[in-house]
């Protein structure tokens, strides 16, 4: 089955820097555009970032563009999201997805993760 497994999450103070990676198994991952979403608490999911099967393609949420880089190493089907100058509403439960359908912020993917915890102090 497919499995999506978050890591790199942890608590940064603001302005500081992660790096969360995405293993991916049980599907070609060369052939899926993968996702990052984040749900703060209190708040619906929202879409962060997302980047199309050869990597051509990536789009960021405003609210992070500059700030966060979507990439994906295609060989090792692992998906990662740089993400610098972190601010205290960063703070979330940040979810890798993936679909066959090219990207788009509206996109509900087809598979999930199980989350990794960011938490930004001010």
């Amino acid at each position: 089955q497919v499995q999506l497994v978050e890591s790199g999450g942890g608590l940064v103070q603001a302005g500081g820097s992660l790096r969360l990676s995405c293993a991916a198994s049980g599907l070609a991952f060369r052939n899926y555009a993968m996702y990052w979403f984040r749900q703060a608490p209190g708040k619906e999911r929202e879409f962060v970032a997302g980047i199309s099967w050869r990597a051509g393609d990536t789009l960021y949420a405003d609210s992070v563009k500059g700030r966060f880089t979507i990439s994906r190493d295609n060989a090792k089907n692992t998906l990662y999201l740089q993400m610098n100058s972190l601010k205290p509403e960063d703070t979330a439960v940040y979810y890798c997805a993936a679909d066959l359908r090219a990207p788009i912020a509206t996109i509900t993917p087809a598979y999930w993760g199980q989350g990794t915890q960011v938490t930004v102090s001010s």
